[in-house]
Order: C-alpha cells, then sequence, then structure tokens
C-alpha cells in the first residue's frame, strides 16, 4: 500500500499548502532523493541547492523557501527512520522517478584545464635550487607539471635555478640526484634539463639591453636609503641618470671594480604602485663567493625573479605552476616583460600544504642538521625527502595520486602523513605479501594431547588474504609456538588460522581446532620459523626500534611485506648472523 507523506510533514514547519503545487513538487523531489541518497539523513542545504540549480527563479526567495525545504526534508528523514529507506525510495519511484538514477556528486578527477590557448604547445618548468635533493614538498611540482604535460602532450623543463652562490649555494651532487628523483616520479626523464649558471651570459646580455633602453639601472644606495625612498614612494637619484652612466657603472661592477653591497641593478617600474615590493625591484647583484661548477668567472649575479623570467621566455614556457606566496614574483615579471614587450605565462597557483608530521621542507635546515650528525644522511627515515620515502618503500604513483588528487587550490591546507600514507596503501596492498611479525614474543611448549586430530604439523597459509598473489606460506608446526607476551597473558586466545588454546606460563594447550567461541585471534610462529628481527619506526625525531621474530619464509632484501597486526614494512637487511633489519613504512 502506498504510504501517505503528508502523514509525517510536522506541524511545526511550513504548510505545502501555501506554495504552489510545483514549487513543493519539486522540494519533496530533492528532499526524497536526498534521504534515498543519504540513508535518512538528508541535509536542507544539500536539497536547497539542488533545488536552486533547476529553478533559477526561486532564487530571489532562497530565504523564504527555506522553511519549506526544512520541512521537506524532516518529512522525509522520518519517513526514513519510521518505515524504512524502501518507503521513502518507492514513493519516489511513483511520484519522481527520474530523480532515483541520480547519483551522488563525484568529485572531479584529475586535474583541471589549463587556461589560454593550448593549441600551439604547452611548456612547462620545474625549478628547484640544488641545494639539497628533493623533498616531499618538490614532489608536489613534478606532479603537477608532469602530469599537465601528460595531458596536453607538451614538455617539462627541469631547470636549476642555481645562482645564488652565498646563502643557499648549489650542492654538486645535487644535480644528479634531482635529475634521478624527477624520472623516478615523473616515470620519464624531464624533457629538456638547463642548469642557469651556465646560462649566465644570457641573462648579462638582457641586463644590459634593460639598462641601455632606459628601464634599468645601476642604483648604489644603501639598503636603508632605498628602503626609505620606497616607504616615501620616492625616486632613487641613480633612477633619473643617463643610461650611459648606468652602463659605465655596469661594466665596473662585472669587472670586479665595485665592493659587494655598493650596487644593484634595478628594474624601473613606478615608486608610487600600491605594492612596495613592486617599485623598482632589484634583478641583479655583485656576489663575489665562487660558485661550486662555475668557480669565480662572474661576478655579478641575477636574482631569482629575473633570472627566471628571462628563462621562461627563453624556452618559451606557456604555462607556470606556482605557490601562491610568489604572486608578488609574478607582478615583477610582468612588468618586465611589458618592458622587453614579451607576453607573460599563464600563471596557476597552489596554496601552502602542512604535514603534520614534519612541519615545513626547509633543505637548508635538512641539510644543516645532517652536517650536525642529527640525522644519518639525506635518506634518514626521519626527514621528509624524496630519498628517505625511497628507501622506506613508498612508490612514485602513490605521490602523483596524492597531489593530483589534492588539485590546484589556493587553499591552505594542513594534513596528516596518514593521508599521503592512504594513498600508498591502496596502491601495494594487493601487491604485498604477508608475513608474520611477533614484537615482545615468548614460547609456548604446544600440548595437543586434550583435541586429538587437527591439521596436523604441516599447514598452509595465503600470501595474500584476498587471492590476489598466488601461492602459499607453507609452515612447519613444531613442539612449541611464539606469540606476543600480551596475548599469552591473555590466557585464552586463538591460533589464527589453526587453533583455540589455554596459556598459562610457558605452555599451552589446544582446545579446540575449530573457533569455539569469540575470544581473540592472535597473530603467531611456529618456534623453528622466526628468525630475530629489529623493526625500525621513524616517530618525531627519533627511531624507535622493537625487537621480535619474522618470519623467515622467502624472505627478499628489500621487498615490502605487510607485518600482520603491525603493518607495512621494508626488509632492509638480511645479514647471515644477527638479526634482520626491517624499516617501517606505514600502517
Amino acid at each position: 500500500m502506498k504510504c501517505c507523506f503528508f502523514a509525517v510533514l510536522p506541524d511545526i514547519m511550513a504548510d505545502p499548502a501555501d506554495w504552489d503545487p510545483d514549487i513543493v513538487s519539486a522540494v519533496r523531489k530533492y528532499a526524497l532523493q536526498n534521504a534515498v541518497e543519504y540513508a535518512g539523513e538528508g541535509q536542507s542545504g544539500s536539497v536547497l541547492g539542488r533545488l536552486l540549480a533547476e529553478r533559477e527563479d526561486l532564487r530571489r526567495m532562497a530565504r523564504e523557501i527555506m522553511a519549506l525545504v526544512d520541512a521537506e526534508v524532516a518529512a522525509a528523514n522520518s519517513m526514513a527512520a519510521s518505515q524504512g529507506v524502501d518507503a521513502v525510495r518507492a514513493e519516489l519511484e511513483q511520484s519522481a522517478p527520474e530523480a532515483l538514477k541520480r547519483r551522488k556528486h563525484q568529485k572531479a578527477q584529475g586535474l583541471r584545464e589549463l587556461p589560454g590557448d593550448t593549441s600551439g604547445g604547452v611548456v612547462l618548468r620545474f625549478a628547484p635550487n640544488p641545494n639539497g635533493p628533493l623533498s616531499l614538498g618538490h614532489s608536489r611540482g613534478v606532479a603537477i607539471n608532469s602530469e599537465y604535460a601528460r595531458m596536453y602532450g607538451g614538455k617539462v623543463v627541469l631547470r636549476f635555478d642555481d645562482t645564488d652562490t652565498k646563502v643557499k649555494p648549489p650542492v654538486p651532487d645535487a644535480y644528479g640526484w634531482i635529475a634521478d628523483e624527477y624520472e623516478w616520479l615523473a616515470g620519464r626523464p624531464a624533457d629538456m634539463v638547463i642548469r642557469a649558471s651556465e646560462r649566465m651570459p644570457v641573462y648579462l646580455e638582457h641586463a644590459e639591453r634593460m639598462i641601455a633602453g632606459g628601464f634599468g639601472y645601476v642604483c648604489s644606495c644603501s639598503a636603508a636609503e632605498f628602503r626609505k625612498l620606497r616607504e616615501e614612494k620616492k625616486d632613487c637619484p641613480c633612477r633619473d641618470r643617463a643610461a650611459s652612466d648606468s652602463l659605465s657603472d655596469w661594466n665596473a661592477m662585472n669587472a670586479g671594480e665595485i665592493a659587494e653591497g655598493d650596487a644593484v641593478v634595478r628594474v624601473k617600474t613606478d615608486m608610487t604602485l600600491p605594492n612596495p615590493a613592486l617599485r623598482d625591484w632589484p634583478a641583479l647583484r655583485i656576489q663575489y663567493a665562487p660558485h661550486p661548477m662555475v668557480g669565480e668567472r662572474y661576478k655579478v649575479w641575477p636574482l631569482l625573479d629575473f633570472q627566471s623570467a628571462i628563462e621562461d621566455h627563453e624556452q618559451g614556457v606557456t604555462h607556470i605552476v606556482r605557490g601562491k606566496d610568489l604572486m608578488d614574483s609574478t607582478r615583477k615579471q610582468t612588468l618586465l616583460y611589458e618592458h622587453f614587450g614579451w607576453d607573460y605565462p599563464e600563471t596557476l597557483y597552489w596554496g601552502r600544504i602542512k604535514v603534520h608530521e614534519f612541519g615545513g621542507f626547509s633543505t637548508s635546515r635538512m641539510r644543516a642538521s645532517i652536517e650536525a650528525g642529527e640525522y644519518s644522511g639525506w635518506d634518514d627515515a626521519r626527514l621528509p625527502t624524496l630519498k628517505a620515502l625511497q628507501r622506506r618503500g613508498f612508490r612514485a604513483q602513490s605521490l602523483l595520486d596524492f597531489w593530483i588528487d589534492l588539485g590546484l587550490t589556493q587553499k591552505d591546507i594542513s594534513i596528516s602523513m596518514q593521508t599521503i600514507e592512504s594513498f600508498n596503501a591502496k596502491r601495494i596492498d594487493a601487491l604485498t605479501e604477508r608475513r608474520s611479525f611477533v614484537r615482545d614474543p615468548v614460547m609456548l611448549a604446544l600440548d595437543r594431547s586434550s583435541a586429538p586430530g587437527g591439521p596436523g604439523s604441516q599447514i598452509t597459509i595465503p600470501k595474500h588474504p584476498g587471492g590476489t598473489i598466488e601461492g602459499f606460506r607453507e609452515w612447519s608446526v613444531g613442539e612449541s609456538v611464539a606469540v606476543q607476551s600480551a596475548d599469552a597473558a591473555a590466557g585464552s586466545i586463538r591460533l589464527k588460522e589453526y587453533a583455540d588454546i589455554e596459556a598459562s606460563g610457558e605452555s599451552a594447550a589446544v582446545g579446540s581446532w575449530d573457533r569455539s567461541d569469540d575470544r581473540p585471534v592472535v597473530h603467531w610462529l611456529p618456534a623453528s620459523m622466526g628468525r630475530d628481527a629489529v623493526l625500525h619506526r621513524p616517530e618525531g625525531g627519533r627511531i624507535v626500534s622493537e625487537s621480535g621474530l619474522l618470519e623467515d619464509f622467502e624472505l627478499e632484501v628489500g621487498e615490502i611485506y605487510q607485518l600482520e597486526r603491525v603493518g607495512f614494512a621494508k626488509l632492509d637487511e638480511l645479514p647471515e648472523k644477527g638479526p634482520a633489519s626491517l624499516l617501517w613504512l606505514h600502517g
């Protein structure tokens, strides 16, 4: 029998009779639909959104109609609670069967489309400072840029922004590290690799053109003097000098005749611009510190905003993806492009992301800590470097999945490492064999006398419980078994896939081979099949080591295993003598 929807409409809510029947019908449809989709927990906000998407004419009365929406949602949810969701579904099938075909909103997959004209080809760039290997933060740039290149059949330029010889000097080994890490994460090498330090003549030539063209000048004001002029929106006295005078100073800078800090090259903008950072911003400065790759060949080095702008133009970059904290860089570079008569690339931004376990991703701070002996190296499991994540066993594709799923939002986000780990778990779970690892083990002599029969001394356990990996682990059960001490203390336990036992002291009696009650199921090992092992787990700034027995069955160094009741770990070392070493991956 058809149920009566009106019978459950609360009296205290809006009366449908006060509304046009077509409006009531539309609201009711979406209220019923929402209740079906969310198991009797429909939400008024969702219903109102769907209604206004269909009936734009109702937007002007959204506030007034909310009372009707609340009433209909309450009625639908009440029906679901009292008569079941199937009754709501039946009501909807009678009144608006088309609404049953609607699916819940699905999150957009992948990255949004690139803006602008992409028909002529897409060129993106990833531009790290080679003062160390890549960090988890850097992986975002690799993931986003390489994915866009894949989507549009474009290319990515790997550019080493290595023109800072003092504050963040390059590490020679980092060039190779980063190129390899880029390939590991992106799944292919970068389409082009550029070292900014090798292209210094290009930047110096453009600087000279800028000075000769009158939209750049050599400034000899001190930092404090210029700061005061900038705050007061007054022109620097060096600004209006003849271009020939600035060129003369420019030549002296390059000849090493002017001391560090005594002169910089500035881009002429407008000293009255609202944003102080844009007022005659500095483009090049003097640095006498030798560069580890090109030595003392150059005395004048470009600042990043200038070098990057020139290089983006030279390489035909069409799209720049960067953090929103670099919006000022975009504004500076746009002004420079206008001077040169160039078109600035399309620019997209992302917000900051903080991973609770690591805080920031400062390569400089990590480098200092390594040099101070706080960490064993760049692959120390406590660090957020790609070297460390690789060593622990993270899959490159899981990091790509995470960043692409997050997309390009300018919202600042704070997450736990567990969020990233969940993407890795999805990738490896079906491909990872199980092994038993008994922490803090105790040996129990096994008494089978009271339970004749049973599976015998040989049992087989699947390598993967879901059957996604073929084969079995062959266990030979002898006279004693190893269980975790806390499990043994419980007394009545079930050895997983084997027997119910009663543990007491150093012995255990088999009570039943079949599961007889709801006693806890524990993981265990035949004593003969366990080898000593240590699981090393990074926790904050320290490594916690847990000793135990590892199932000694077809072990291979470098493999990831899911340790039952523990989590995923990588077999790091398997010496002939001494304990095996396991490196924690995640739960």
